[in-house]
């Protein structure tokens, strides 16, 4: 699946992102663009294996965490990065909406990846994923994404289960041209 850019994306939980651009460098592509979060709104605790992402607050007040880590805060002016391959999360800490300047590098699935969350989030109505799709992308993108709340063996065995039964009754025609996913290698 091909994006154009600048692509935007909202789920129903409060979250917007707008996709503007790549930017090519010699060590990477960096896909950057912006974000608005509504206040008590934000990602659960995730990982990206193979990306750093960082933000610069423009608007609102973040409060973010790394595992295992107190919780920090971030003011119109400030940024933050998160390194790949360490679990975070942010949310909107403040009463207004939060907007953010963003990137990652290298830019990856990750515009697809998003999307097709956002899109499964709407379709359950809930903050977690519909199941099929939610099985799919979790399983077929665990090289390069993880949501660490999920309990291991739910990420091990129910959603493997959970994603074959969906191939079996042929739930994923919408990701027919669903990007590979990258392999560490």
């Amino acid at each position: 699946m091909n994006y154009t850019l600048p692509h935007t994306i909202e789920n129903h939980t409060g979250e917007k992102i707008i996709f503007k651009g790549i930017r090519h460098e010699s060590d990477g592509d960096v896909l950057y663009g912006e974000n608005f979060v509504q206040p008590g709104s934000g990602p659960p605790m995730h990982t990206h294996w193979l990306q750093d992402e960082g933000f610069m607050v423009l608007e609102g007040r973040i409060a973010y965490q790394i595992a295992d880590q107190p919780v920090q805060y971030a003011n119109p002016g400030e940024s933050l990065v998160f390194k790949r391959g360490v679990p975070h999360r942010f949310w909107n800490a403040g009463s207004d909406v939060l907007h953010c300047a963003a990137w990652l590098k290298p830019a990856n699935t990750i515009v697809f990846f998003l999307s097709s969350i956002y899109a499964a989030q709407n379709k359950s109505g809930k903050p977690q994923p519909e199941l099929f799709d939610g099985a799919y992308l979790m399983t077929r993108y665990a090289s390069e994404y993880d949501m660490t709340e999920i309990p291991g063996f739910v990420k091990k065995v129910v959603m493997p289960v959970v994603y074959r039964i969906g191939k079996l009754l042929n739930k994923y025609e919408h990701f027919k041209n669903a990007p590979q996913p990258i392999k560490v290698r």
